[in-house]
């Protein structure tokens, strides 16, 4: 049978024309890298992050509530301390999750409605 490996990207979406704030929010706030996107499909928007060895894409969608959904980008942090007093400097408005065993994490809304999990190992 045919194995899926590893998982290579995740996209979420941002409304058209609101790349240069998503690059102010992923790339400057968060500290991620913005990698080039390939040139047959630069036209269609968006942007691309390197997150670790996987990728973020960023594309272009309209009409879209993002604040109402519960999917989500969930990222292991190595201090999870750190990032949320980072987050409140930026006025990030911070929610915490239902706890797991073995994880300490909270979530928060990026500029655009997307949904972020930071998590931890106890």
């Amino acid at each position: 049978m045919p194995r899926i490996i590893r998982l290579h990207h995740a996209q979420i979406t941002i409304p058209r024309g609101s790349e240069d704030a998503a690059r102010d929010f992923y790339v400057g706030m968060l500290g991620l890298t913005e990698i080039p996107k390939p040139d047959s499909l630069r036209q269609r928007g968006g942007l691309w992050l390197a997150v670790g060895d996987l990728q973020l894409h960023i594309g272009v969608e309209d009409g879209i509530d993002r604040s109402a959904t519960k999917a989500h980008l969930a990222w292991q942090v190595d201090d999870l301390n750190g990032w949320r007093e980072r987050l409140n400097r930026h006025g990030i408005v911070i929610a915490e999750s239902v706890p797991i065993p073995g994880f300490e994490r909270y979530e928060f809304r990026d500029p655009f409605g997307n949904r972020i999990e930071l998590i931890q190992p106890d």
